[in-house]
């Protein structure tokens, strides 16, 4: 359930810019559910999570939970996909393919990463494991060149979008 706090502000004042009332947002990887906290009164929202105690306890912040493991998992179209702290858990060539077809669902993806951050498990979860913790600004452009940067809240951390 780790996620940086920098950026939360400026993210929901994008979307709320952005994103209009009412449109349907898939959050993958929902850990504690933060981005329902600060969006459900603007949005209509879903949730992927894999870690099956986090997908039980935030089942009232959303419309639906799906627990499942998004790498493979297959979706309906939304306006909005939210993939905030969840790229790095996986391999590259899986990053590369839960993001593309998240592109190739939604109108709008945001992407949120953090840079040369090591992290193994988290109380039990194995999904928390950083896998690309080698990250860093460039070699994000290089496997995600689909991303657009929105905002850097701090120097190893940024927000990103994708549309088509």
């Amino acid at each position: 359930m780790g996620s940086y706090n920098a950026g939360k502000n400026e993210i929901n004042e994008w979307i709320r810019g952005h994103i209009a009332k009412g449109s349907e947002c898939l959050d993958i990887g929902a850990g504690d559910g933060r981005y329902s906290d600060m969006l459900r009164d603007w949005l209509i929202m879903d949730a992927v999570e894999a870690f099956e105690p986090n997908a039980l306890q935030i089942r009232e912040k959303y419309r639906n939970v799906i627990n499942a493991d998004a790498r493979g998992l297959k979706y309906k179209r939304y306006d909005l996909v939210l993939l905030c702290d969840v790229l790095e858990h996986m391999s590259i060539s899986d990053a590369q393919n839960v993001l593309r077809y998240a592109i190739s669902k939604s109108k709008e993806v945001i992407v949120a990463l953090p840079f040369q951050y090591r992290q193994d498990a988290i109380y039990g979860n194995k999904y928390e494991i950083h896998i690309q913790d080698d990250l860093t600004e460039q070699l994000a452009a290089e496997r995600y060149p689909e991303l657009e940067l929105l905002f850097k809240p701090v120097p190893n951390y940024a927000y990103y979008r994708a549309s088509k």
